[in-house]
């Protein structure tokens, strides 16, 4: 009996210690710990210190093809490696474009795979016309066409004088 008491005690002192006011009071929050993105950039840092990457410089660009027709774009990005746990990194600053933003500029880096779905892709647009313009949509008038000569324009001012 004296060992229920001295339980309830207890358990009396734990209840006490987890209300932070009085009685009706909310219970203690648990403290929530916020990682900020330079902590864990600094521990990503670190484990790649520890497997041995290398910096490679003079990289002044860094392009990822993704299945969707996009890029993923880094502009002077810091590139390391490391061959023995095959990896290789890249930090920077990224920015998703579409494949017909880079062009032409994008052509020589495309592999063989990707010049094959841009030649797909390039088939399913709208065929376009001879002369270099999109055809027009339905309903659409041609208000830019430019129009035949019918006269001479040096004639015109003189039939009008005389």
């Amino acid at each position: 009996m004296k060992e229920t008491i001295m339980n309830q005690e207890k358990l009396a002192k734990l209840q006490a210690q987890v209300h932070s006011g009085g009685k009706g009071t909310a219970r203690r929050k648990k403290k929530v710990v916020h990682r900020t993105a330079a902590a864990d950039d600094k521990k990503l840092q670190f484990s790649l210190r520890k497997i041995g990457v290398n910096n490679i410089s003079g990289i002044k660009e860094v392009n990822m093809f993704t299945n969707q027709g996009t890029v993923i774009h880094f502009n002077n990005p810091k590139v390391q490696a490391s061959l023995a746990a095959n990896t290789i990194t890249i930090t920077g600053h990224a920015e998703t474009k579409q494949l017909t933003e880079m062009l032409p500029s994008i052509l020589n880096q495309l592999g063989a795979d990707s010049l094959t779905s841009w030649r797909r892709q390039a088939e399913a647009l709208p065929e376009q016309s001879v002369d270099g313009k999109a055809p027009l949509a339905t309903g659409e008038d041609d208000d830019g066409e430019v129009l035949d000569l019918v006269q001479s324009f040096d004639e015109a001012p003189r039939m009008r004088q005389t």
